[in-house]
């Protein structure tokens, strides 16, 4: 059986964040995410922590990533059954810490 791509909801979301003035320095990091996230097959949190040390997993379906060397964060909803990755916040720490991850 061939292996499942990860499907990434919300790219635009992405853009819209590096295309704010002050965050043009995210763009190539956040591409680069992308694109590893888009060849992915994660099975479940295990091959997320593979992917991405960093990564932080929140609860069943959450992950928070660093960006950038750690600047920005970008919180993610994984539904791993369905190989899908639904964007759902990126900002820089300050931002990040005014969210609650579970309701973004």
């Amino acid at each position: 059986m061939a292996a499942r791509r990860m499907r990434i909801i919300a790219r635009k979301t992405l853009r819209t964040f590096w295309e704010r003035p002050g965050r043009r320095d995210a763009e190539g990091p956040l591409k680069a995410w992308f694109r590893e996230v888009n060849r992915a097959d994660w099975r479940g949190s295990a091959d997320v922590k593979a992917a991405f040390r960093s990564a932080s997993i929140v609860g069943d379906s959450r992950v928070v990533f660093n960006i950038a060397g750690n600047k920005y964060r970008l919180v993610a909803r994984v539904n791993y059954p369905y190989r899908v990755v639904y964007i759902r916040f990126v900002g820089t720490h300050r931002e990040y810490d005014q969210i609650d991850v579970n309701d973004v």
